[in-house]
């Protein structure tokens, strides 16, 4: 009988290793791509508020992702990533466009009205592709909060070499953006191709932020908490700036996916409300520092 007991208990011991081991690599590996890809938005677009939720790059992604099931009939987790790349770079391209019209180009001000316009309008599509079709409607909205309940090893290797690939990007572009921080005369009169350093660094930013939304949903704020938190700690150098954004990002989704099973317990708070719970003061914070305009 104690034997019996014993090897139900490893059992369930195992089963909770065997879910947890996957569900905590995912959320290092997303909050990672989240934190990383909002400290090169910030850079590339000198703007203190860019991050993939408020400039609607994840609800871009997402809603290339919801249109690729509901009307093409996309089942395959590695056709899911590639959709979602796809439609964050169609975003970003669109936002940084509409935020460029006018006087001045593309102020902070303005690609944040630009983004948030557009993550307004592509959640309302989304909806409107999702509640005609019963049959998708539950997972897609499940989804839709962003979490990594659902983490197995399968879907990391999938995203890993994605991730892999804007993470050597973001690398490679982190003096290029500490010239670009300069102003754009300056860093091309230090001989930097500005336009291609933008693209170079968007790209990364692209390949991070698809990958983690294809696999978890649109997960929002980690992007703009945390390279804030860092540039306060290590300053505006990107060499430090961009892997500090990174392990940090790491840190607050996996302590944000610790805190929502504790609190909700014997249920669970997806990371994606935890994470709008920290991050919406923060970014009240941010838009009322009279210095904002500075960072």
């Amino acid at each position: 009988m104690v034997a019996g007991l014993r090897g139900a208990t490893d059992s369930i011991g195992q089963a909770a290793v065997a879910v947890r081991i996957p569900r905590t690599l995912m959320a290092a590996a997303a909050g990672a791509a989240l934190g990383l890809s909002g400290a090169i938005m910030q850079g590339v677009t000198r703007n203190p508020l860019a991050d993939p939720g408020i400039l609607g790059i994840n609800n871009g992604a997402a809603l290339a992702v919801v249109i690729g099931i509901a009307w093409f009939g996309i089942a395959a987790a590695s056709t899911f990533i590639w959709v979602a790349i796809l439609g964050a770079g169609l975003t970003a391209v669109f936002v940084y466009g509409v935020g460029s019209i006018g006087r001045g180009g593309a102020t902070p001000l303005k690609l944040a009205l630009a983004g948030a316009a557009t993550s307004v309008a592509f959640s309302s599509l989304t909806l409107a592709v999702v509640l005609p079709r019963a049959d998708i409607a539950g997972g897609v909205r499940s989804w839709q909060v962003g979490g990594v309940g659902g983490a197995t090893f399968d879907r990391i290797g999938l995203v890993a070499p994605v991730m892999a690939a804007g993470f050597a990007l973001a690398m490679l572009s982190a003096r290029k953006l500490n010239l670009l921080a300069l102003g754009d005369d300056v860093a091309a009169g230090l001989g930097e191709k500005v336009a291609l350093a933008r693209v170079t660094a968007a790209l990364g930013a692209i390949l991070l932020c698809g990958a983690a939304t294809a696999v978890c949903g649109p997960i929002g704020f980690v992007g703009l908490v945390v390279p804030h938190v860092c540039r306060l700690l290590l300053g505006v150098d990107h060499r430090w700036l961009l892997p500090a954004s990174a392990l940090g990002g790491a840190g607050l989704l996996i302590l944000s996916d610790i805190a929502g099973r504790l609190v909700a317990r014997p249920s669970e708070l997806d990371v994606g409300i935890v994470t709008a719970l920290v991050g919406a003061p923060v970014f009240i914070w941010i838009v009322r520092r009279q210095r904002v305009r500075d960072l």
